[in-house]
């Protein structure tokens, strides 16, 4: 394949450096976003419970793991790694192959407000140490935190917490990982205990509603720092594949037109289209009231794909009969559907319009579209996809499965249902005629005790077209298209065409005899005139032969005669996934006595806090524990790996290992009475 050439304009002005972006993988919100979520900054996702944060935030480090080339860790603070990996296999994600090789690395942080007891001062740096050692064990570059809220359900202290989450997204920004955090949506602000404001450079929201009894999720797009994106709710559907969001290159007008054509599979509407039938790629629109034929054309449209010469794959979408009943009721008209659907060739996809909304049915569509790849769709009818006929979504669902079909180069037929009684009887009941490319319209024409049907092509771009209305008529051998009968100022059709095509071939024929008898009469009236000549000629020789003096007359009479008559002919056109230091064994127990109180303290290096904490923890030991305790010193910095044993968040942490229960203590241990509390010594003296 040659190279293009590049060509540079010295006079354009310099190219904007763009934001770097890592793509979710996921068609829909890379398009949405232009390219994927901000490359190295957190990104939040808030949303109600159900609206599908987890499952977006999941394919998010699952296509980077898989596709991108890039590790992920998800650290759970809600679900554990069982159910995250049951959930993940339901859609067809193998979590804990991935975690095998290392592309994913799961932690879940494991809260207990009940286990927990602040004294002095902490923070969070057990949870920094622990995703980071599960950062660096993978060399990872995405990061989901899922849900941020339990933080502020299992810690009380909401102040330092919002201190150090912002620490904690500030770390993540140094690291240069791609951070994806999940919040619950809040009443008055996008979260409940606005994280918005420290996550400030993307925002994604996700909605979950019900309408007239219909699911639909929607996500939009709330802020995206340093980049242009789309502003709009977006429809969504978690499907058994995952997160399906319809794409929205479906809706930019840069498909290619093809000039090759295609049969409709009736001839005379082949003839009418310019004698070649419809483009190829090309969107036509078959608008009828009831009766009119609507599914019959649909159906010569598939037949000529599947069943002739063509052999190409068709997709039916069929909302108001089944897949059995629509093939009886084709083979009724000569039309035989049956064989082309046992070879493969036809797909019928039958379904009420209220099994799925509008969404569903439209991500339904392009993923039939995508695995049975057709030449030929045909949808009957569009204008059931709704119970609501005004329905204000319905065209914009329609414009993107239109121009989707497009873009994938297929030839799609629809049909729309209007009524006989509106003021203009060529009105699209969903509006989506301006859309198309060729719109034919069907109508019931009533009139001399019967009623008979008529087709006429209102436009059909780029090619002529013819302007006549013909009848439309069905038999056992499919659909046919004959030439109205124009009596005068009439239009006729049906037994009244029949009728005055009778009245003037008997006219015809009458002519035709009354011609036969004149012709006849003029050669016996030639005999006559010969027979006389005859004589006559006898007559004058006779006269010779007597030698007399008289003058012979000769006479000699030719006449030819000729007659015209005029022929009438009537044509008719067919039409188609430690030890103990013990540096600071504070008390060891003293000669033969048993040690019955284990404790272990866990600090982040030998800060100021750390130090406090261990003298005031030695200084209570001593003082009510004499000769029965241990404790074990952990420092975080040397052993990240031992933070998830104990599920350590915040540092100093103090667990009381032994006797059981465990119980865990915050904060510097500087409240006496509080740490005795929390150790389960003494009760809390009164104030």
């Amino acid at each position: 394949m040659a190279r293009q050439k590049t060509i540079h304009n010295k006079n354009a002005p310099p190219a904007q450096a763009t934001l770097p972006k890592a793509p979710t993988g996921i068609a829909g919100p890379d398009e949405i976003t232009e390219g994927g979520l901000p490359k190295g900054r957190p990104t939040l996702i808030c949303g109600a419970a159900g609206s599908g944060k987890t499952m977006l935030a999941a394919e998010f480090l699952v296509h980077g793991a898989v596709d991108y080339g890039e590790p992920g860790v998800f650290m759970m603070l809600e679900e554990n790694a069982e159910e995250l990996a049951q959930n993940l296999r339901s859609l067809g994600f193998d979590l804990d192959k991935l975690q095998k090789h290392k592309k994913i690395a799961v932690d879940h942080v494991h809260i207990e407000r009940n286990e927990i007891q602040e004294t002095g001062e902490y923070d969070l740096e057990g949870l920094f140490i622990r995703l980071g050692h599960a950062i660096d064990t993978i060399s990872a570059k995405r990061v989901v935190l899922d849900t941020i809220e339990a933080l502020f359900s299992g810690l009380p202290d909401h102040a330092v917490l919002r201190a150090e989450l912002r620490r904690l997204f500030r770390r993540l920004k140094d690291r240069g990982v791609t951070a994806v955090i999940t919040g619950e949506r809040g009443e008055q602000s996008l979260t409940r205990h606005g994280l918005e404001e420290y996550v400030a450079d993307c925002v994604i929201l996700l909605d979950h509603r019900i309408i007239d009894q219909v699911s639909t999720r929607r996500l939009r797009v709330v802020k995206y720092r340093g980049t242009a994106h789309g502003t709009n709710e977006y429809p969504f559907l978690i499907a058994a594949n995952g997160v399906s969001v319809p794409p929205i290159t479906s809706m930019r007008l840069d498909h290619q037109a093809s000039t090759e054509r295609v049969s409709s599979g009736i001839a005379g509407l082949d003839d009418m289209l310019g004698g070649a039938g419809l483009y190829r790629g090309s969107s036509t629109l078959v608008s009828g009231a009831p009766g009119t034929g609507k599914s019959s054309v649909g159906a010569s449209f598939v037949h000529a794909a599947c069943a002739c010469a063509r052999g190409e794959r068709a997709l039916l979408f069929a909302y108001e009969e089944s897949s059995s009943q629509v093939l009886r009721n084709m083979k009724s008209i000569g039309i035989d559907l049956a064989r082309s659907e046992r070879d493969g060739l036809l797909h019928i996809d039958a379904s009420r319009p209220t099994l799925h909304g509008l969404e569903q049915h439209l991500v339904h569509m392009y993923e039939l579209v995508r695995e049975l790849k057709p030449s030929v769709v045909v949808v009957d009818p569009i204008s059931n996809l709704t119970m609501d006929k005004d329905d204000r979504s319905l065209k914009p669902t329609l414009m993107r499965l239109i121009d989707y079909l497009k873009q994938q180069g297929v030839t799609a037929l629809f049909t729309s249902l209007t009524s006989d009684m509106a003021a203009d009887v060529a009105e699209s009941q969903v509006g989506v005629s301006s859309l198309m490319d060729t719109w034919i319209l069907l109508s019931n024409v009533a009139g001399n005790g019967e009623r008979t049907r008529t087709l006429q092509v209102l436009k059909s771009r780029g090619m002529p077209h013819s302007h006549q209305v013909r009848e439309f008529v069905m038999g056992d051998r499919g659909v046919d298209l004959i030439d109205v009968y124009l009596a005068g100022d009439r239009v006729l059709t049906g037994t009244a065409r029949v009728s005055q095509v009778a009245q003037e071939e008997a006219a015809s024929d009458l002519r035709r005899r009354d011609h036969e008898r004149r012709v006849k009469e003029l050669g016996a009236h030639r005999k006559a005139i010969d027979t006389q000549i005859a004589a006559l000629n006898a007559q004058a020789d006779g006269y010779g032969s007597r030698g007399a003096d008289r003058g012979g007359a000769q006479a000699s009479i030719s006449r030819d005669q000729t007659t015209k008559g005029d022929e009438m002919n009537a044509r008719a056109t067919e039409a188609k996934t430690s030890p103990r230091i013990g540096k600071a064994k504070a008390a060891a127990p003293q000669d033969g006595a048993v040690a019955e109180w284990q404790l272990r303290l866990y600090v982040a290096g030998q800060t100021a806090k750390a130090m406090a904490a261990f003298d005031n923890l030695k200084r209570v030991c001593e003082e009510h524990l004499a000769g029965r305790y241990t404790i074990d010193v952990v420092d975080l910095l040397e052993n990240p790996r031992l933070a998830a044993g104990d599920q350590i968040l915040a540092v100093p942490t103090l667990v009381r290992k032994f006797p059981e229960p465990i119980r865990k203590i915050i904060r510097d241990l500087s409240n006496e009475e509080r740490v005795l509390v929390g150790l389960d010594v003494q009760p809390l003296r009164q104030a």
